[in-house]
Order: C-alpha cells, then structure tokens, then sequence
C-alpha cells in the first residue's frame, strides 16, 4: 500500500512544501548562476527512471563549459567552479530536483538515477533498481554513497526495493539531513568521486 499509493502522495506533498520554503534559495543561486555561468543556471542531462523510462534531470549548473585545445570537456574537477564547490558541498544544487519529484519523474528517496549508458551493463538483480521510481538520496547515499564500490552501491539500491516502508525512508531522510548538516555530501556528483561503471567493478 505505501509504495503503490502513499509514497507517491507524500513526495508531492512534501516536494511542494520544501520547494515553496526553498524558493528564494531557488531564485538567489539561479541568478548567481545566471551571470556566471554565462546565461546558463540550469543543467539538464537524461537519466533512467522508473522501468528504465528516460527523463531529464534538473539541477544546478556547477560546472562550467571550458574545453581543451581539441574541443574536448575539459576533467570535471578543473570544470567545477567556486560557487559550484559551494552549492555541491551543501547539495544545494539538488534543489531543482524537487520539480522533477513534483513531475513524477523522481521520489525524494529511492536509488539515485545514473547514466542513461549504464542500462544495458546492469544484471537482472541490479536491473531491479528501476523497479521504483529514482530518488533525490537514497539506502546507498547514505551508507557509503562514493567510499564503497558500484557492485554495493547496487546491492543496496536492490535491497531498499525489496523493502519499502515508510519508516525506512523516515529513517533515509533524516539521515540525509544529518549528512548534509555536516557537509558529508551523500549527494556528490559520481563523475567527480567515483569510476564510471563497466559491467564489473
């Protein structure tokens, strides 16, 4: 009953509440951004949602757009900017993800949504992470999230599949916003912390 019904209803509710709380937040970054980052606040980029539907997650712009002298992207660690590291290190750059919660694109909790070249290197087992609908923070952010390894980070996604309570994700909350309180970054980028995702690491 809670994860058919009333997880979906919570998240819309409580996505509206933070978001109409964090508004001036919102529209503060978005303008700082918005001259930095030469018009362009926003960052939009394709993630797998439930049954491995594609949508486009939202988020703050952290990273600039320099290249190399081949047209290349510069590494994401010489392309973050102060403000960026600011917003990162407090997730504050999570916030446009409360829209795509209000969408029913994303839960506030829930397995994080990856890269949309990942989907066909998962095994059945981690292929059950997209049974659910992608979370904001996640059973694997917030024991580990990039000090463990992809083939745990998965283990625990499947495990919070398997079982979906209320008082888990009451639990997940609160322990994201004690992480976040403290600057631990459950929600840090996994293309500045971790290896990408071969199939077998």
């Amino acid at each position: 009953m809670y994860a058919l019904f009333l997880k979906r209803i919570l998240d819309l509710v409580i996505a509206t509440i933070a978001f109409a709380l964090l508004f001036p937040f919102f529209l503060i970054i978005a303008f700082i951004l918005l001259i930095t980052n030469n018009g362009k606040p926003f960052f939009f980029h394709p993630r797998p949602g439930k049954n491995g539907i594609i949508f486009k997650v939202i988020k703050f712009k952290s990273m600039n757009d320099k290249k190399d002298e081949h047209g290349q992207f510069l590494d994401f660690h010489l392309r973050v900017t102060k403000f960026g590291n600011f917003i990162r290190k407090y997730s504050l750059d999570e916030i446009p993800q409360l829209i795509n919660v209000i969408k029913g694109d994303m839960s506030l909790i829930g397995p994080r949504p990856l890269l949309v070249q990942y989907l066909p290197l998962y095994s059945k087992t981690q292929a059950k992470r997209h049974n659910i609908r992608p979370g904001i923070t996640g059973w694997a952010q917030v024991n580990g999230r990039n000090a463990i390894s992809w083939g745990k980070k998965f283990e625990l996604d499947v495990w919070y599949v398997n079982n979906i309570s209320f008082l888990l994700d009451i639990k997940i909350l609160f322990m994201t916003l004690k992480k976040v309180l403290i600057s631990e970054g459950v929600n840090e980028s996994e293309n500045l912390n971790s290896s990408a995702f071969d199939g077998s690491n």
